[in-house]
């Protein structure tokens, strides 16, 4: 059981980052519950290009729940200005024992309320140590 709230985008995006991969990739709170805390609901999630609204970023997450064992973030730079933020980080993700490991450049716009209500994101899928 949560005893304290975990920080919106808007108060510590590095925190936001670590709280909620972990929390849609091992967390017991459905998918949507977890969305919502840290998103708005018409969140426009853009990445390289492709538009993944609320429902295809809850299905993404079923299958994730089911095959990642491990979820390392190193979070490079994050810095929130006003109502935009933005972050550089990698993302190592274990899943039946193969790496992949993520390079992820962020940019997003938060709400009034300070949950993200856009992100624009691109993705670079990196040779773990073992494919080289």
């Amino acid at each position: 059981m949560r005893t304290e709230a975990p920080p919106s985008p808007g108060e510590d995006l590095a925190g936001y980052l670590r709280s909620y991969v972990q929390e849609m990739a091992f967390g017991g709170e459905e998918p949507g519950v977890v969305m919502d805390r840290y998103h708005t609901p018409d969140i426009a999630w853009y990445n390289n290009g492709l538009h993944l609204d609320r429902e295809r970023l809850m299905a993404h997450a079923r299958p994730v729940r089911r095959r990642v064992t491990r979820c390392d973030l190193d979070i490079h730079d994050a810095l929130v200005c006003g109502d935009q933020v933005a972050a550089r980080y990698t993302l190592t993700a274990v899943a039946r024992d193969r790496a992949t490991v993520t390079e992820i450049h962020m940019f997003g716009r938060l709400a009034p309320d300070g949950r993200l209500c856009r992100i624009d994101q691109l993705t670079r899928t990196s040779a773990t140590e073992e494919d080289r």
